[in-house]
């Protein structure tokens, strides 16, 4: 018996990876996470498994869910939104599994900021403009940020940012950043339901991507970009494709 915590991908169901579509047909149990997890994608899951939205449960609760199908021999898709390996709540499963001596496999699955990018028809690594990506997101009552992982701290890297888990607090994220050193007129970008029908694309600055969010009523499931990448133009090619490089190799 094994536990697959698969990643769902952001949405789409057809941006599930071949080997979590596979397991998730084949496993007899399936433990989703919440009103996130598309009905196609469920639908993928064998006609007779057990099906459980874990969005109600506590950690324990789940992962008794976990070991009653283990002590079955059951394997069991669990599914994640995105990629387990953010802001997923991993870690702390993975850890009880391994008290209770149980196997567990992770497959990876596109996360959230990947398809906010594909959505935006952008690159967020550009020659010459940001070679960095900052992937975090803002505290909460429930989850403080860690010591120098403060907004105002990340921004003085210059880089490209990425938060999830924030939109709820873009006026906090907006004064931070620009506390922290991004100017007003640094654009920003906001992906809401990255790759759903329902998906709705923001393009602006820091000066006015708040009152943008608060005109299309976004305060959730979105991803906020900001950085000099989206509205790069004038960059250098890479040196990846060009002549000098192919000729190099040829000699």
């Amino acid at each position: 018996m094994t536990v697959y915590f698969i990643g769902a991908g952001p949405g789409a169901a057809d941006l599930i990876t071949v080997r979590g579509q596979r397991l998730l047909a084949s496993c007899p149990v399936c433990l989703y996470a919440g009103s996130i997890m598309p009905d196609d994608l469920l639908a993928l899951c064998p006609p007779d498994a057990r099906v459980v939205d874990t969005g109600p449960l506590t950690l324990e609760q789940i992962v008794t869910e976990l070991a009653d199908a283990s002590q079955a021999g059951h394997d069991v898709a669990r599914l994640h939104s995105g990629d387990p390996s953010l802001y997923s709540a991993l870690a702390e499963q993975c850890r009880r599994l391994d008290d209770l001596d149980i196997e567990y496999e992770i497959v990876p699955g596109v996360p959230a900021f990947a398809a906010a990018a594909a959505a935006l028809g952008r690159e967020l690594t550009v020659p010459g403009v940001a070679q960095t990506v900052t992937l975090t997101r803002v505290a909460t009552v429930s989850t403080p940020m860690p010591s120098g992982e403060d907004l105002a701290t990340l921004a003085r890297s210059g880089g490209t940012l990425v938060l999830h888990l924030a939109a709820a607090q873009i006026d906090v994220v907006v004064q931070q950043l620009v506390t922290g050193g991004y100017r007003s007129e640094t654009p920003a970008a906001v992906v809401a339901f990255a790759s759903w029908p329902e998906q709705k694309v923001l393009r602006g600055t820091l000066a006015d991507i708040a009152e943008q969010m608060r005109e299309a009523e976004i305060t959730r499931t979105a991803v906020i970009v900001i950085g000099e990448v989206l509205s790069a133009a004038g960059f250098a090619d890479s040196y990846l494709y060009s002549v000098g490089r192919l000729r190099g190799r040829q000699h």
